[in-house]
């Protein structure tokens, strides 16, 4: 292979793996934590997300993952308003 197209080749997986790296640690814009009661337990999680509604739901599924088992009580509890939720940044 030639050295000015290894080069190339090179700078080009180079940039690729910035982009990736950059894009990755630059994407979330909300953080919030969520407390969720379901069934008599309750667990409360962050989570971060480009919008607001993202890091919510993000939050909230994480903290429903905590407290339920099965698809029955995931769809439960991911369907119960959370007992509070704080925007943390």
């Amino acid at each position: 292979m030639p050295r000015p197209l290894r080069f190339a080749l090179a700078a080009l997986v180079a940039a690729v793996v910035v982009y990736v790296v950059w894009t990755s640690l630059h994407t979330a814009n909300f953080r919030v934590q969520v407390c969720v009661s379901y069934q008599g337990l309750s667990a409360c999680r962050a989570a971060e997300g480009r919008t607001l509604a993202e890091a919510t739901r993000a939050a909230h599924d994480n903290a429903c993952s905590q407290i339920t088992s099965g698809v029955t009580g995931t769809l439960g509890c991911q369907n119960t308003a959370a007992t509070s939720v704080t925007r943390l940044r």
